[in-house]
């Protein structure tokens, strides 16, 4: 993920800390340039960077230490708060109000991903109940109308646009118009850069004449400080409500296009964390400095975990906790795995995961989850209720028909009894997670 090497190079730093006999000023003044370098690497703007390292500095040694913290607790607490701050200290959610429509446009260069990121939004207010609805204001970019149809229509989602006229006022004061029952319209626009004059312009009529309730600047997370530089020229034209980083899921450096928040003053309020049209978050800037950190993020992972509605009726609960637990039930959670996402990134939401699993480590970890959804796949029903009769021959049978070796089918039936013991273990413990019931309050 996009600023992957700029959390694992600050994790680094902070473990220096930790190691350290003792945390005098020498040992903060190379925390600090550790960090410095660090998010020069993933293109922070210099001046950004040396306001964020003083605060560090100036905190770290000459702060008073709140009772029962050491000294370095407190250093890590402060590389934590002032890079939370930087980003926002608390997020910014989309105002939605019972009854009233509420109009989003989207602007920003062309290429940055504001189709995308159109039909992600949409998809995110979906799950949460809302009934939102996209228009293709794009006139400019042949095909555009094309392909928002094909994003929305995979989520079910409205979308209006006119593919034969030039005219973005027109198209979106009708799609309002079509769209008066919907909660939320999200308005896609035609990509622009600060130097085309008539696009510019274009933006500047088109936001005067629909009135939207809020600008949000869709920002590429692949090009670096040049988002300070675009962002400014933008708020400059419209003012900017918010921003959606897009593209945070390459390997670019994306320091720069976080920093468009310290340019322009607009809050983050989604990322864009993969190329499915699921893979978007709202953006809480303290949850992604800890995830940053290598400190987990449970809160996120709950969420993705009620997203994917991974929850298994009372009574199959029971029935599995009682040690009828089948090959069927092993492959639904399979299954419930692979919609909350790749399995890094719920990795990384743990505390003390995200950089301590080498790479090579979770991908074998993935491959032999999928193999063995390929193996249970290609059971009769019979020996996934009942693995007991899984004899030689039949197991044979089941890795021809898989692509796997007999060994790898022996691997996932002993899987399979090992959980089959754990969870005749659970069967005196109460798990709300298994039932459908709330989660309990120490972990939301």
């Amino acid at each position: 993920m996009v600023l992957e090497r700029l959390g694992s190079s600050i994790s680094v730093a902070l473990k220096k800390v930790f190691k350290a006999a003792v945390v005098d000023e020498a040992t903060v003044k190379e925390l600090v340039r550790d960090i410095q370098r660090a998010l020069l690497q993933a293109d922070v703007s210099v001046q950004l960077v040396l306001d964020i390292s003083k605060r560090i500095e100036d905190r770290a040694l000459k702060e008073e230490l709140p009772p029962g913290i050491s000294r370095k607790e407190h250093v890590v607490k402060v590389v934590y708060e002032e890079i939370t701050r930087f980003l926002g200290e608390k997020p910014v959610p989309l105002k939605i109000e019972p009854g009233k429509r509420r109009i989003i446009m989207l602007v920003g260069i062309q290429g940055s991903g504001k189709t995308t990121a159109s039909a992600k939004i949409a998809r995110y207010l979906q799950k949460r109940g809302l009934k939102p609805a996209l228009i293709c204001a794009d006139t400019f970019r042949p095909g555009a109308f094309e392909q928002l149809s094909q994003l929305a229509s995979s989520i079910n989602v409205p979308v209006y646009g006119d593919p034969e006229s030039k005219d973005a006022i027109r198209v979106a004061q009708r799609g309002l118009k079509e769209f008066h029952n919907r909660d939320i319209i999200i308005i896609d626009t035609s990509g622009r850069h600060k130097e085309e004059k008539g696009l510019i312009k274009e933006m500047k009529q088109l936001e005067t004449a629909i009135k939207p309730n809020e600008v949000m600047l869709v920002i590429d997370g692949t090009i670096g400080q040049q988002a300070a530089t675009q962002s400014r020229a933008f708020h400059g034209v419209t003012p900017i409500g918010s921003i959606i980083v897009a593209k945070l899921d390459g390997s670019a450096r994306g320091g720069g296009a976080l920093s468009a928040v310290a340019a322009i003053g607009a809050p983050i309020k989604f990322i864009s964390t993969g190329e499915k049209i699921g893979d978007i978050e709202a953006f809480v800037p303290s949850r992604f400095v800890g995830r940053l950190l290598g400190m987990g993020d449970l809160q996120s992972l709950i969420e993705k975990v009620r997203e994917a509605e991974i929850k298994i009726p009372e009574k199959k609960a029971k029935r599995i906790l009682s040690g009828k637990f089948t090959l069927t039930d092993m492959y639904e959670q399979f299954e419930a795995m692979k919609s909350m996402g790749p399995f890094k990134r719920l990795l990384k939401m743990l505390p003390g995961m995200s950089y301590n699993i080498p790479d090579e480590m979770v991908d074998v970890a993935q491959s032999r989850l999928e193999r063995w959804r390929v193996i249970i796949q290609s059971m009769t029903p019979k020996e996934r209720e009942n693995p007991k009769i899984l004899s030689s021959s039949r197991i044979r049978r089941v890795a021809r028909g898989s692509g796997t070796s007999d060994k790898e089918v022996k691997e996932l039936v002993q899987q399979y009894n090992m959980m089959r013991r754990m969870m005749k273990q659970l069967r005196r413990k109460k798990i709300p997670f298994l039932t459908g019931t709330k989660i309990p309050k120490g972990y939301r």
